[in-house]
């Protein structure tokens, strides 16, 4: 089965590709979820057109992705938490702490763009990437502190 994706599928495809897919997967998976459309002669047609309409659009969330990249790496976020022993927070800094630390700085971040391998459970600095757009990549700095 032929189907154009409307949306970023991963291991098959970005949005606007033209693919063939088992009947199944098509039929059960992605048809009914609207991630993809068949293939037919009108769509095909359409998806042509609507290529250009997704290029301009994708250049302008790529442009306004690498300003916000721009101003978001002079800031510094600084979170402050209750520690223990050696220096071990008591819980841990999480995507949704550092979103909250860059809006309180006036920078507002979804916290999915946010990329923590996993929370950091200790004081000290580090560097965390941020994932604003599929081609732009942005680092901050996290200062994590005990609280006084």
């Amino acid at each position: 089965m032929k189907v154009i994706l409307r949306e970023d599928v991963a291991s098959l495809g970005k949005s606007g590709d033209l693919v063939t897919v088992k009947d199944g997967f098509g039929r059960n998976y992605l048809l009914p979820r609207k991630m993809a459309v068949l293939a037919t002669e009108q769509n095909v047609r359409q998806l042509e057109h609507e290529r250009s309409v997704i290029s301009a659009r994708n250049a302008k969330l790529k442009g306004a992705a690498e300003e916000q990249a721009k101003k978001i790496g002079a800031v510094k976020a600084v979170i402050r938490r209750k520690v223990g022993e050696q220096d071990k927070l008591y819980g841990s800094v999480t995507a949704l702490d550092i979103a909250e630390a860059l809006a309180s700085q006036g920078q507002t971040v979804d916290r999915r763009h946010i990329h923590l391998p996993e929370p950091i459970k200790a004081t000290g600095q580090y560097e965390v990437e941020l994932r604003l757009h599929r081609d732009v990549v942005a680092k901050i700095k996290v200062e994590v502190a005990a609280e006084a």
